[in-house]
């Protein structure tokens, strides 16, 4: 329900390549380290963002979603449940795309504040599993 086929694929292949990672880090043991990765591998420029606004795989980080000086064109969230809605609310309000609730990152108003804000919104489902899905079909 919160993750069409239609709406995952056009995040993944229409909508820009430019992702900020809310929760990236340079833990090496946190999901967001290892998903960041696979994005990049899949031609993704993965922005971290963390209130250690730490260099991670080659990018510079920054504190916020507001700190970042460009476009943006979807919002990767990882980070818990209760945070995740005004990170969304962030997003639309720096003129992303779209945003992408990681698994296990639920937020049913924000699912619906983000979508009527007119970005498309997936919610809990991880695009490192979605994008290698979506390249063997294709």
């Amino acid at each position: 329900m919160y993750g069409d086929p239609a709406t995952i694929r056009k995040i993944l292949t229409e909508l820009g390549d430019t992702w900020a990672v809310v929760g990236l880090s340079n833990n090496r043991d946190r999901a967001a380290y290892g998903v960041a990765r696979v994005l990049q591998q899949f031609g993704k420029r993965v922005i971290p963002v963390h209130p250690k606004a730490e260099t991670v795989h080659g990018e510079p980080g920054y504190a916020s979603l507001e700190d970042i000086p460009f476009k943006v064109d979807v919002v990767d969230v990882f980070v818990n449940s209760e945070l995740a809605g005004p990170v969304a609310d962030q997003a639309a309000a720096i003129g992303a795309d779209a945003v992408w609730f990681q698994l296990g990152v639920i937020d049913e108003a924000a699912f619906d504040r983000t979508r009527e804000a007119g970005l498309a919104m997936v919610m809990d489902r991880c695009p490192a599993i979605e994008i290698p899905a979506l390249q063997a079909v294709s």
